[in-house]
């Protein structure tokens, strides 16, 4: 008597390997593409938050060089310090008076200390009414020739690297609370500004400004360099000098500018 013939038949091994090998083809290319698809949303994210960065502190900075040397228009007879103090690869450090000094940074950013009358008009009061700083603390005491009209502000702005994180970040030392910076926007590496002296055809740094020409600053140049999370490779870019390098930690960084013409006239008061 015959069998009856069979209804199908195995794989054999090389139709199982070949079966392997496709998916296994199938699998690389979905991770590589999901691989690139994670780079380019990072590498944009990156971007981004640089941007967002490096254009918060320019409306931060710009914002407060755009105050300085203000007088309420109901004060007179007020004879305030000179509007602008900076200082070239380092801080001011100091009084708030007229006796600021410089001291170095490691991260060779300028920094600048912008000085103006401050009331319930020119700065966002506190709870309780109050002028406040650039970091939102109330400002007391007043000047003589103020009384309860308007108080001094001292905004004190620099970058350096965050002693608890190592990032770089944007500070504010306000004169609310003398002697306690704190961070502003982070990425921030370097502040560098170079300032505009009345009737001259170019900017200069700081420290080729004299203590008697702080006073007839008419325009800043302002830019912040901004660093990046690192990106697995090297980037170029331009600083803030306009010199091109490359970033050899695979960090990407870019460089935004912003010119700032000063409103008040602080020799204008007397």
């Amino acid at each position: 008597m015959m069998l009856p013939a069979q209804g199908g038949r195995g794989h054999t091994l090389i139709e199982f390997m070949i079966a392997v090998a496709l998916g296994l083809v199938v699998t690389t290319g979905v991770v590589s593409l999901f691989a690139t698809r994670r780079a380019a949303f990072d590498h944009a994210s990156n971007a981004l938050r640089i941007r967002d960065a490096g254009l918060t502190a320019l409306t931060v900075v710009g914002q407060q060089l755009q105050m300085a040397g203000f007088v309420p228009a109901d004060v007179a007879q007020y004879r305030a310090p000179a509007p602008l103090f900076g200082c070239s690869g380092g801080h001011p450090t100091g009084t708030d008076d007229s006796r600021l000094t410089c001291e170095t940074l490691s991260s060779r950013s300028d920094g600048v200390a912008v000085r103006y009358v401050g009331d319930s008009v020119s700065t966002w009061p506190s709870s309780t009414g109050q002028t406040t700083d650039c970091l939102g603390q109330a400002v007391m005491g007043s000047s003589a020739a103020l009384g309860d009209r308007g108080v001094p502000v001292v905004n004190r702005f620099y970058a350096k690297a965050s002693s608890s994180t190592g990032e770089p970040e944007l500070y504010c030392e306000g004169n609310g609370k003398t002697g306690s910076a704190q961070p502003l926007v982070e990425g921030v590496e370097r502040l560098r500004l170079r300032y505009w002296l009345a009737g001259a055809t170019s900017a200069v740094d700081a420290a080729a400004v004299t203590a008697d020409q702080w006073s007839t600053i008419v325009a800043v140049d302002l830019c912040v360099l901004v660093r990046g999370a690192p990106q697995g490779q090297r980037f170029r870019y331009v600083d803030c000098d306009g010199v091109s390098g490359v970033a050899t930690d695979f960090r990407p960084r870019q460089a935004f500018w912003r010119r700032v013409a000063l409103r008040n006239d602080a020799e204008g008061v007397s």
